[in-house]
C-alpha cells in the first residue's frame, strides 16, 4: 500500500463562544497513525479559558498567533504562571497539567505536535479534564471580562519557554534562510518531552537543500506562514510527494525518505518537530553535503560521467549551506 502524504488542514472538534480545538485525524493523514504522531492546534477568542487539563502524550507547544496567559503545573511543582507571546515555544512532558487563556482581542492561536506511543489511541491526543462534566464536554469556556485571572511571573518563563522569533539563530544565510533549533540547551524539558523541534523561514524563490534524517526519525513539518513547493522522494529514488504547500498545512515525511522545499515569492516558514531529541541530518548539496564528501571517482563510476562533468557537479552551489538564495 502506498503512502498518502498529502498535506492536510485540521478539523474542528468541538467550539464554542471562548473558542476551539482543532485536530488532524489518522484516518485524513494516515502517517499520523503509522508514526504515533499527535497534531492540533487550540485558538481562543478574546475571554476564552481552555480549563486545566492533562495530556496522553508529551507535546511541544508553539503560539502561531496573539498573546496571552499559560498555567503550567509539574508532577509534584508549583504552578507556573507564563506570559506567552507570538514564537513562543514550549515543552510540555508527560505528567504536566496546563491550562491557557486569553485576554486579548486578537485571537490566541497554538500549535501542539507531539508523540503518542503512549496514547489511547495511535496519532490522536486525548485530553483529560480536572473540572468534572463541564470540561469533558467543550474544554473550554469564556470568562466575564471583568474576572481576575493570575499574574504571569517573568521568571516563571526560565526553563519553560524560548521565542523562536527572538532566539539566537543556529543557521542564517543571507537571502537564503533561517533556523532555530530547540534542544536540551536552551529548553532544558526538552530532555523529558523526549524529541527535538525547530522553526525555520527561508526567503522569497529559496530552497531548502534535499537531505534526510539518519537516524530513523520522522519529520513532522507544520507551514506556519507563505507557501512553496515541497517534494518527496522515498525507496528506489520513487517521488512519493510532490505538490504546493500553503500556511495551515500539516505533512510528515517518514524515516530516511529525501524532502525539499523551494519558497513562492514572499517566502514560507514552518515548525516541525523530529522524533528524536538530538536529530541528525544528512544533506545532499551545498557545503555540507554528502556528495561533496565522496570520492571524485565513485561519483565518475555512480553517475557514468567523465571527470569534467563530475567536477562541475560537485563545485555547483558548495560555499551555501542547507539553504540555497535565488542565483542572480
Amino acid at each position: 500500500m502506498e503512502l498518502d502524504l498529502t498535506p492536510k488542514l485540521p478539523k474542528q472538534v468541538y467550539g464554542g463562544d471562548g473558542g476551539s480545538y482543532h485536530a488532524w485525524c489518522p484516518e485524513e493523514l494516515p502517517m499520523l497513525k503509522e508514526g504515533n504522531i499527535g497534531a492540533a492546534k487550540l485558538a481562543l477568542e478574546q475571554h476564552g479559558f481552555a480549563v486545566p487539563r492533562y495530556s496522553d502524550s508529551p507535546k511541544v507547544a508553539y503560539v502561531l498567533q496573539g498573546s496571552g496567559t499559560a498555567g503550567i503545573v509539574l508532577p509534584e511543582k508549583e504552578e507556573k504562571v507564563i506570559a506567552i507571546k507570538k514564537g513562543d515555544s514550549i515543552a510540555l512532558p508527560f505528567g504536566v497539567v496546563t491550562w491557557w487563556f486569553n485576554s486579548e482581542e486578537t485571537e490566541l492561536v497554538i500549535l501542539f505536535l507531539g508523540e503518542t506511543h503512549k496514547a489511547h489511541k495511535a496519532g490522536q491526543f486525548t485530553d483529560f479534564y480536572l473540572t468534572g462534566s463541564n470540561g469533558i464536554f467543550t474544554g473550554i469556556v469564556k470568562l466575564e471580562a471583568g474576572f481576575k485571572m493570575p499574574q504571569p511571573k517573568v521568571e516563571d518563563r526560565d526553563g519553560f519557554v524560548l521565542n523562536c522569533l527572538e532566539a539566537p539563530l543556529d543557521v542564517d544565510i543571507k537571502d537564503g534562510g533561517r533556523v532555530v533549533v530547540l534542544n536540551t540547551k536552551n529548553l532544558p524539558l526538552v530532555g523529558q518531552v523526549g524529541f527535538g523541534a525547530d522553526l525555520v523561514q527561508i526567503d522569497g524563490h529559496s530552497m531548502c537543500s534535499p537531505g534526510f534524517s539518519c537516524d530513523s526519525a520522522l519529520q513532522v513539518t507544520y507551514i506556519v506562514a507563505g507557501s512553496g513547493r515541497v517534494q518527496v522522494v522515498g525507496a528506489d529514488g520513487k517521488r512519493v510527494l510532490e505538490t504546493h504547500i500553503t500556511a495551515g498545512s500539516l505533512f510528515i515525511v517518514p524515516r530516511f525518505f529525501v524532502v525539499s522545499k523551494i519558497a513562492d515569492p514572499e517566502g514560507m516558514s514552518w515548525f516541525s518537530i523530529v522524533t528524536t531529541p538530538d536529530p541528525i541530518f544528512t544533506h545532499l548539496a551545498g557545503r555540507t553535503s554528502v556528495w561533496k564528501a565522496l570520492s571524485p571517482e565513485v561519483l565518475q563510476a555512480a553517475f557514468k560521467v567523465d571527470p569534467e562533468v563530475e567536477e562541475s557537479f560537485r563545485f555547483k552551489r558548495t560555499s551555501d549551506a542547507i539553504f540555497f538564495p535565488p542565483s542572480n
